[in-house]
C-alpha cells in the first residue's frame, strides 16, 4: 500500500474541510497574538473590545465598501486586507469632523450606515459573500502567517515585553500626540503650547477613535496594539500585489520574503549602507499606517480597470496626513507612466494624468493645509546619508562633516546603489515589461525613493523614509523580473550559495590601508564577480541576480536572528515609577482645555547639552504643556544646520518662555507663579518633589516621585 502525496491527499478531501483549513493559518497566528498580549499585560476585556470594534467597526465596513466600489479582489484574504485599510481611511475622515464638532463618538456613524445599507439594500447583500472566487493556496496562507509571526515575536521581544518606563524613546512622543487628537482637531503640538503640528498626525486620530469608542487607555493601544494588524494586512498586500504581477502566489510570497527580509550586505561592522528594512512597525506609527494605506492605492492603478475610483478618492484623501512620504512618490511614478506612455504610444494617456493631475491637488492639501508648509527639517542636501557614514568610517565628526569632499561621498553613494541592487537587482530583469504601465508605476516610485534618500537630508535622517516606503514595490517588480527569468528554468540556487560565499569571504579578509578602503574594497570585489560572471556568461542576467541576492544573504541571516534574540542588557528606565498615576490622575482631575507647566524638559540620559526629546508628562495627561520636550517641534528643526551641530542640541526657540517656566520650579516666588498664570493661562504644575511651590499653588497630588500643584486665582 502506497500513500499519496500530501498535497493529492489534500485534493482528495471534501471541498468545505479545505475551505475551513484555509482559516487555520491566521487563525494560529491570532491566536498567538492574544496569548502574547496577554502575557504582556494586556486585559482579556481590552482585547476583546479592540478586536470587536476593529472587526465590526472597521474592518467589516471598509471589506463591504472594497467589494461594492471596487468589484472585489480575486481573494479574501485581498478583499479583507484591503477593506481595513479603506475602514482605516473612512475611520480618520469621519472622526476629523465628528471631533472638531465635539462629538467624537460621531465616528460610528459611517460604519453603521455601511453595515446598515449592505444589510437592507437587495443588490448590495452580494457583496457579504465576495466574488472574487480565489482561494490562497494553503501552503501560501501558513508562509504569509509565519511571515506575521516573527514580527510577533519581534515585537513582543522588543517592545510588548518591555515597561512603559523603559520602551523606545520616541513612543512617548506618539503618546502625546494621541492625547492631542483626541481632544483637539486641529492639533497643536502638545508639548509646546502653541506650537503649530507640521506632522503627519492622521494614524493619531484612528488611535484617538478607537480609544473613545472602547475606552482603551491611548498608553496600551500605542504600546501594545494598534500597529499590529496593520502590519499583518500590510503583509497580505504585498503578496497579494506580487501575485497579481508575477503571476503566482509563488511570486507573491517570494516578494514578500525580499521586502520584509532580505537587507544590503555588511561587510564591516559598523559600516552600513541601508536598504531600510520594514522594522518600524511599532517605531514609526505614521510610517506603518501610510503603507498600509498606500498599499490599496497601488493595487488599484495596477489593476487595469477603471472601477475603485471612489476607493482610491477616498484612500488619497486619508493619505494627506497619513505621511509624507507616500503621495510624492506616486505623483513621481504617475509621472513616469505617462512619459513611458507618450513615448511608447505618441498620445497623451488622459487617465493616468488625471489620476497624476489629483495625486498632486492632495499632495499641495497635505503641504499648505496639514503641514503648513513646514519640512519638519528636511532639506535638499545631496548624499546627506552618505555624509553621515563617511565621518564614521574616516573618524570625522561636526563640523568638519560639512566640508567633506565630494569624491568620497560620490564613491559611497555608488557602493549604496550597489547594495540597493544585491536586493532588487531583479528588476532590471524587466525586459520590455518595464514598459507597461503597472511595472513603469512601481520602477518609477522605486527611482523616487532612491533618489530622495541620495539627494535630502534630515537631521535624523528620515529621509530614509522615502526608501523605506518604496520597498515593497521594488520587491515585486524584482520578483517579477525574477519570474520572467526563471520561465521554464530553474532558479540557480548554487550562485546564490556562491554569493553567500564571496560575502563571507570579503567580510572575512582584512583589507591594508585606512579606514575608508576598507569599508569600500570588499564591495569592489564583490562587484567584480559579479561583472566577470556576466562576461563569462553572457546573458546569465538570472545567475547575476542570484549572485548579488547572495550576497545579501550572510548579513540578512545575521540580522533577522538578532531581531528575535532577547536582549541581556539591562534598559535604562527613564521615566519614574509614578509618573504613569501621577499623569492619570491630573487628566481626570483638569479639563481638556487646561495648560500646564513643568521643569522636565530633558530625558536623564548621559548627552551633550540636552536631548529634549522629553514627552511622557504631556502623553500621561493629555494636557497640552507650556514647555516640556521640542526636539520634534517645527521651530526646532527647522534651525537644525545639517553636518554642524546634533538638532538635539538646538535651544528652545523662546528663551523668554522656558526661563519664566523654569523660575517657577528653581525659585517659585507669588509674582512669577502669577506671570505663569496670567501670561500663558498655565493651571497645573506638574514636577517631582519641590516643597517650596506649597507656598505659592495648592498641591492636589504626591506619589513617590511626581507631584501635581494647582494654581489657584488670587
Amino acid at each position: 500500500m502506497t500513500l499519496a502525496p500530501p498535497a493529492a491527499r489534500l485534493a482528495r478531501w471534501p471541498a468545505s474541510s479545505r475551505r475551513g483549513l484555509g482559516w487555520l493559518p491566521p487563525g494560529v497566528v491570532c491566536a498567538g497574538a492574544v496569548a502574547v498580549f496577554l502575557c504582556c499585560g494586556v486585559s482579556a476585556r481590552d482585547l476583546a473590545v479592540f478586536a470587536a470594534y476593529l472587526g465590526a467597526g472597521v474592518a467589516l465596513p471598509g471589506t463591504l465598501l472594497w467589494r461594492a466600489l471596487t468589484g472585489g479582489g480575486r481573494s479574501t484574504a485581498e478583499d479583507v486586507a484591503a477593506g481595513l485599510a479603506l475602514g482605516y481611511a473612512v475611520e480618520v475622515l469621519a472622526y476629523l469632523p465628528a471631533r472638531a464638532a465635539g462629538a467624537p463618538l460621531l465616528v460610528l456613524v459611517p460604519p453603521a450606515g455601511v453595515l446598515c445599507a449592505f444589510a437592507c439594500v437587495p443588490r448590495l447583500r452580494r457583496h457579504w459573500r465576495g466574488g472574487g472566487g480565489e482561494r490562497m493556496p494553503l501552503w501560501c496562507a501558513w508562509a504569509l502567517a509565519a511571515v506575521v509571526g516573527y514580527l510577533i515575536a519581534w515585537s513582543a521581544l522588543h517592545l510588548y515585553r518591555v515597561p512603559i518606563s523603559g520602551a523606545y524613546v520616541d513612543l512617548p512622543y506618539h503618546l502625546a500626540l494621541v492625547g492631542e487628537v483626541k481632544h483637539h482637531v486641529p492639533p497643536t503640538l502638545p508639548s509646546v503650547l502653541g506650537e503649530r503640528l507640521s506632522y503627519h498626525w492622521f494614524v493619531y486620530a484612528e488611535l484617538a477613535a478607537t480609544s473613545w469608542v472602547t475606552g482603551i487607555e491611548p498608553v496600551t493601544l500605542v504600546y501594545r496594539l494598534a500597529t499590529l494588524p496593520m502590519a499583518a494586512a500590510m503583509v497580505v498586500l504585498v503578496a497579494v500585489l506580487g501575485r497579481r504581477l508575477g503571476g503566482s502566489w509563488g511570486a507573491g510570497v517570494a516578494a514578500v520574503g525580499v521586502a520584509y527580509f532580505l537587507m544590503g550586505p555588511v561587510l564591516q561592522e559598523d559600516v552600513v549602507f541601508t536598504t531600510r528594512p520594514m522594522f518600524t512597525v511599532w517605531a514609526s506609527p505614521t510610517q506603518t499606517f501610510g503603507a498600509l494605506l498606500f498599499a490599496p492605492v497601488v493595487l488599484l492603478l495596477t489593476g487595469g480597470g477603471r472601477r475603485g475610483r471612489a476607493a482610491l478618492v477616498v484612500l488619497l484623501a486619508a493619505l494627506t496626513g497619513a505621511k509624507a512620504t507616500f503621495l510624492p512618490l506616486l505623483l513621481a511614478g504617475l509621472l513616469v507612466v505617462v512619459a513611458v506612455r507618450w513615448v511608447v504610444e505618441r498620445r497623451v494617456p488622459w487617465a493616468w494624468l488625471g489620476t497624476a493631475g489629483g495625486t498632486l491637488a492632495c499632495l499641495l492639501v497635505a503641504q499648505f493645509v496639514v503641514f503648513g508648509q513646514g519640512s519638519q527639517g528636511t532639506v535638499v542636501a545631496p548624499f546627506a546619508a552618505t555624509r553621515g557614514l563617511w565621518g564614521l568610517v574616516a573618524g570625522v565628526g561636526m563640523p568638519e562633516l560639512a566640508s567633506v569632499p565630494v569624491t568620497p561621498l560620490l564613491v559611497l553613494t555608488v557602493v549604496h546603489l550597489f547594495c540597493l541592487l544585491c536586493v532588487w537587482g531583479g528588476a532590471a530583469a524587466l525586459g520590455r515589461r518595464a514598459l507597461e504601465p503597472p511595472m513603469s508605476l512601481l520602477l518609477g516610485m522605486g527611482a523616487a525613493g532612491v533618489g530622495a534618500a541620495v539627494l535630502l537630508g534630515h537631521p535624523s535622517d528620515s529621509q530614509l523614509y522615502f526608501l523605506e516606503s518604496v520597498r515593497p514595490y521594488l520587491s515585486v517588480a524584482a520578483m517579477c523580473g525574477v519570474a520572467g527569468l526563471s520561465a521554464g528554468r530553474r532558479v540557480p540556487w548554487t550562485m546564490v550559495a556562491a554569493g553567500a560565499g564571496v560575502a563571507l569571504l570579503a567580510a572575512w579578509i582584512e583589507m591594508p590601508g585606512g579606514a575608508p578602503v576598507r569599508a569600500v574594497v570588499p564591495y569592489l570585489v564583490l562587484g567584480l564577480v559579479a561583472a566577470g560572471v556576466l562576461l563569462w556568461r553572457r546573458g546569465a542576467v538570472l545567475a547575476v541576480v542570484a549572485l548579488l541576492a547572495g550576497y545579501a544573504v550572510p548579513a540578512s541571516a545575521r540580522e533577522l536572528a538578532l531581531r528575535v534574540v532577547p536582549e541581556d542588557v539591562e534598559r535604562e528606565m527613564e521615566i519614574p515609577a509614578g509618573a504613569l498615576k501621577a499623569g492619570r490622575w491630573l487628566r481626570a482631575h483638569s479639563s481638556p482645555d487646561d495648560v500646564v507647566a513643568t521643569d522636565l524638559h530633558c530625558r536623564p540620559v548621559q548627552a551633550p547639552g540636552c536631548d529634549s526629546r522629553h514627552y511622557w508628562v504631556s502623553g500621561f495627561t493629555e494636557r497640552r504643556v507650556l514647555v516640556e520636550g521640542w526636539a520634534y517641534a517645527e521651530s526646532t528643526l527647522s534651525r537644525a544646520e545639517l553636518f554642524v551641530s546634533p538638532y538635539l542640541e538646538v535651544p528652545f526657540a523662546d528663551p523668554a518662555r522656558l526661563a519664566a517656566n523654569d523660575a517657577v520650579f528653581r525659585a517659585p516666588t507669588a509674582a512669577n507663579v502669577r506671570h505663569l498664570a496670567t501670561r500663558y493661562g498655565v493651571k497645573w504644575l506638574f514636577t517631582g518633589t519641590n516643597p517650596e511651590l506649597g507656598k505659592f499653588a495648592r498641591l492636589r497630588f504626591r506619589n513617590s516621585t511626581s507631584s501635581v500643584y494647582q494654581l489657584t486665582a488670587r
